[in-house]
């Protein structure tokens, strides 16, 4: 196995992680905080989606599938479309509120997209440096990693969230 197929696995499990977070709760339930700066299911669901779609695009310099297929539109949220959920305050945390149909849709098409993007390279790509403004600098395979680590760390809290709501 190869550092591409390592990346496209890690992507692969995102849709599984998601699925299981969400499913089976409501609205309601998907926008309940367990303490009062807490984030949500729906927040943590659409945040790990918006920061991979943001940071794969950025890389692929290609437009955000929340744009570009129309996904800002169909959530209809009072944040700028711009927003990835980054420094958002509990009140912008709030503001993120979807069914789970929604929530799922637009993860698929974020991971879809990084999965297309990771497949579409060569391991020798993965070495290359993207961002030079860091000691040591960021090269394209540890920006992948991070985007990975930081969906998959959302994905377990949204799970743990998700755990709490359903035992209370």
């Amino acid at each position: 196995m190869n550092g591409i197929d390592v990346l496209t696995e890690g992507f692969g499990r995102l849709d599984d992680l998601v699925r299981t977070a969400v499913s089976g709760l409501d609205e309601r339930q998907l926008a309940e905080r367990i303490g009062p700066q807490a984030n949500t299911v729906a927040w943590l669901v659409w945040h790990l989606a918006r920061e991979q779609d943001a940071q794969i695009a950025a890389l692929d310099d290609t437009a955000e599938v929340w744009t570009a297929d129309g996904w800002a539109d169909r959530f209809a949220l009072p944040l700028d479309p711009a927003d990835n959920g980054y420094g958002n305050t509990p009140a912008q945390v709030a503001e993120v509120r979807a069914s789970a149909e929604l929530l799922i849709g637009y993860a698929d098409a974020a991971t879809a997209a990084s999965v297309a993007y990771v497949s579409g390279l060569t391991d020798d790509r993965l070495d290359e440096v993207i961002d030079p403004g860091w000691d040591p600098p960021v090269t394209r395979g540890v920006r992948l990693v991070s985007v990975l680590d930081d969906a998959i760390q959302h994905a377990g809290q949204a799970a743990f969230v998700r755990g709490v709501l359903l035992s209370a």
